[in-house]
Parts: C-alpha cells; structure tokens; sequence
C-alpha cells in the first residue's frame, strides 16, 4: 500500500514522501494516528498545493519581519527617566518600558520577549538593543536614556 507521510516518521521518512508500506501498518497504525494519508492522485495533489500555499506564506513573512527589521534600524526611541546624584538611574531601565515607549511614538506591534537586552540599562547614554524577530530575522533598536 502506498501512503502520503504528513509527519516525519522515523525509519520511514519524511513529511510529503510517498512510501511503501505493509497494509497492517499503513492501515493500523499511519491512517489512524493521522501520520499518513492513502496515496491517491487527489491527496498527492492536495498536498503538493498546501505545501506551495505554506511556502509562498512563509516567504511572505519572511519579507515582512525584514521589512521591519529595516523599520526598527532607523527609529531611535527617547525614554526620559529620573536620575540620582551619581548620575545613575533610579532603578533600570526594562523591556515593558521600552516596548511602551516604542508603542507610544510608531505603530509597531513587538512582544516584550523579541527584546534581547545584554546588559542592564541603569544609566544615561544611547543603547543598542537587539530585536529577535523570528526566522532568523533580527533588528537593532536605538534608545536614548536622558534625565528628567
């Protein structure tokens, strides 16, 4: 029996092969667990177009996330925060603080945890904070630290 993987299968292959299978198995064991599918001419095809569909997604946020990426490189955000005597802050700058701020002056959607901060902020100067975007994408944020 010829079957379509949906799922990787070990010692069998991969998603989207069409493989030689023992009946019992296919039927059993692939087909009920929903790893694989009867390999029809209209399921092979099916397949094939969600794949391309998937694809052409796939690149599409891709270009997206590098567009932003782009975006995010020429925006130097402005966080005003109290100082003490040595010139320190009181306390530290945080990512919510820095999504806040960015949220208050562009209309960018970022989730605090795509924020890489290396070291803690807890002083006047500008910073360079690195932005995971996801698929391999990353920005870089500038943010300027002045006292109030």
């Amino acid at each position: 029996m010829k079957v379509l993987l949906l799922q990787d299968v070990k010692n069998l292959g991969k998603a989207g092969d069409v493989v030689e299978v023992k009946d019992g198995y296919g039927n059993n064991f692939l087909i009920a667990k929903s790893l694989a599918q009867l390999a029809t001419n209209e399921v092979i095809n099916k397949y094939k177009a969600s794949a391309k569909k998937r694809a052409e997604q796939e690149a599409q946020d891709l270009a997206n996330k590098q567009e932003l990426a782009k975006t995010l490189e020429n925006i130097t955000l402005r966080i005003v925060k109290k100082v003490g005597a040595n010139g320190a802050l009181f306390g530290s700058i945080t990512k919510e603080e820095v999504i806040e701020a960015l949220h208050a002056s562009h209309p960018i959607n970022l989730d605090k945890k795509t924020l890489e901060l290396k070291t803690p902020i807890k002083s006047t100067g500008i910073y360079e904070i690195e932005v995971k975007l996801g698929l391999g994408v990353h920005g870089v944020l500038k943010v300027d630290v002045v006292a109030e």
